[in-house]
């Protein structure tokens, strides 16, 4: 799971809809705005899920399919980026994809063995059913606690094209990512960047996929990855109970189970869940992807839900002290009034776990628990 307190993001940092590339209609931002209550937590759920539960998948749910699966990729990538550069660097490479949210989002991990500077990497796509466009965000394991600013768009036939937009030393950039011939025997993949929002395109970088196996399976761990989270690889039934309203004393909770499939990335220093929350009103789905910062030791979790799938949710951060308690805390707001979110891990065996997210308003010398998830591994 993970948590998800509301913050507002930098321009090169934020990770929510980009307004002058997907604006939200009146309605949906009124929406988030009124129900981002306090953070989804470690499992993460938003305070939304009192809302009704998304129609099934539809056709998008392919989209992806044929990606899904282990890669051996050959990179081609131009080494210096809007200069002039006529200078490629080719190197090896591997990915895995998974499916999550139903067909409706996939993470792919990464191997990129850039020469001389070898590194992780992981995408993330979610469909928009309003917008009926994909996004797709990227977070490199040498810089864990940024999430890259996501392209948007969808396939026509054997293709796909993915605009955003980011910035390139200091300057604004378009990027424009393309998908060829992706039910053949070698689909491939190519970044472009315009300098002048489009009227021009200089190609950087080109990968060339090569399938070694139909099912996903993760890729090899680093030595030195953290351990924190491998308690909580593999597959689980949740237990779930809510409370219905937040810091006004109310008594009154809702029960109702789930499931979790979690497993490790960027070389262990992440790891992704994919969750199934069976709400009264109906089924929701949720994607939590977490990302080790060896410069701070601590880890920041974010929450992509189902239903708001164009923004991926600012982190919490914390780690684990040395009897094995986890507690991840970060800001959010309540009623348009600033509140903190705190997320434990306890109760960790190898066949169950609790987490438990709470909040406070008054800075966190008080906080009242509101969502508690017990786990019991699947055989």
């Amino acid at each position: 799971m993970t948590s998800f307190p509301i913050q507002p993001g930098s321009a090169s940092s934020r990770v929510d809809a980009d307004a002058t590339d997907s604006p939200a209609s009146p309605g949906r931002r009124g929406f988030v705005t009124r129900t981002a209550l306090a953070g989804a937590a470690a499992l993460a759920l938003p305070a939304w899920s009192f809302a009704k539960a998304p129609a099934t998948p539809g056709a998008h749910a392919r989209d992806w399919a044929w990606l899904q699966g282990n890669w051996d990729v050959r990179h081609r990538r131009l080494k210096e980026r809007l200069a002039g550069s006529q200078d490629w660097q080719d190197f090896a490479g591997k990915s895995a994809c998974w499916a999550t949210l139903d067909g409706l989002g996939t993470i792919d991990d990464n191997l990129v063995e850039l020469p001389g500077d070898p590194y992780r990497g992981l995408g993330i796509r979610a469909y928009d059913r309003d917008s009926g466009r994909w996004s797709i965000w990227w977070l490199d394991a040498r810089n864990p606690t940024h999430i890259d600013p996501p392209v948007r768009g969808g396939f026509t036939g054997d293709g796909g094209e993915f605009v955003g937009h980011d910035t390139l030393r200091g300057k604004p950039i378009v990027m424009r990512f393309r998908w060829h011939d992706i039910h053949g025997r070698q689909p491939w993949w190519e970044q472009a960047f315009s300098p002048d929002g489009g009227a021009s395109w200089e190609t950087n970088w080109r990968n060339y996929f090569t399938r070694t196996a139909a099912r996903p399976s993760p890729l090899d761990k680093l030595a030195d990855a953290p351990r924190d989270f491998d308690f909580l690889v593999g597959d689980w039934q949740v237990s779930h109970r809510r409370l219905r309203q937040r810091l006004v004393d109310s008594q009154d909770w809702d029960e109702f189970g789930g499931t979790l499939r979690n497993w490790p990335v960027l070389g262990g220093y992440g790891n992704v869940g994919d969750n199934v929350f069976e709400f009264p009103t109906g089924t929701v789905r949720g994607v939590g992807l977490r990302s080790y910062d060896a410069k701070t030791k601590q880890w920041l979790s974010w929450w992509l839900d189902g239903r708001t799938p164009t923004s991926i949710a600012p982190p919490v951060r914390g780690g684990f002290d040395a009897q094995g308690l986890g507690t991840f805390i970060g800001d959010d707001s309540l009623d348009g009034k600033p509140i903190r979110t705190r997320v434990l891990w306890s109760r960790i065996t190898a066949r169950s776990a609790r987490w438990e997210q709470a909040c406070s308003n008054d800075g966190g010398a008080s906080w009242e628990t509101n969502w508690i998830s017990d786990f019991v591994r699947k055989a």
